[in-house]
């Protein structure tokens, strides 16, 4: 069964796309820590981080790195966050989280946006690309 990220990939399920390339996509994440909290995966459904072969492991994080600049230049924070949790989805993914306290980087804080929102930051980030 495909995991939730596929179904985003394949365009079954919408989400709030960030940046794309061939091989990763990058969408906000629908129940975020902190404002931009932005998801980065590689298009192939692999369910552990370390199970991508090294060309994929080094291209999502430099893809991840990529987005997290522009995120740090679209959403005032003292820093982009990385966490690698990949408990929920089995689909390998990198969390980046624009926070300003460590709070934010717990998973226990959540933070509510309208859909015009979501929105709105998907295109500000995408224009700092």
């Amino acid at each position: 069964m495909s995991s939730i990220f596929t179904k985003i990939v394949n365009g079954e399920i919408p989400c709030y796309k960030v940046a794309e390339d061939e091989k990763f996509l990058a969408f906000l994440d629908i129940n975020p820590n902190a404002k931009g909290h932005t998801l980065c995966i590689p298009k192939q459904e692999i369910d552990k981080l370390f199970d991508l072969d090294d060309d994929l492991y080094l291209g999502l994080m430099a893809f991840s790195k990529k987005v997290a600049i522009a995120l740090e230049k679209t959403v005032p924070c003292l820093r982009v966050g990385v966490a690698v949790i990949g408990i929920d989805v089995p689909h390998a993914h990198v969390h980046l989280i624009p926070f300003n306290q460590m709070a934010e980087m717990t998973f226990k804080q959540k933070v509510n946006m309208t859909k015009e929102e979501f929105e709105s930051l998907a295109k500000s980030i995408q224009a700092n690309l």
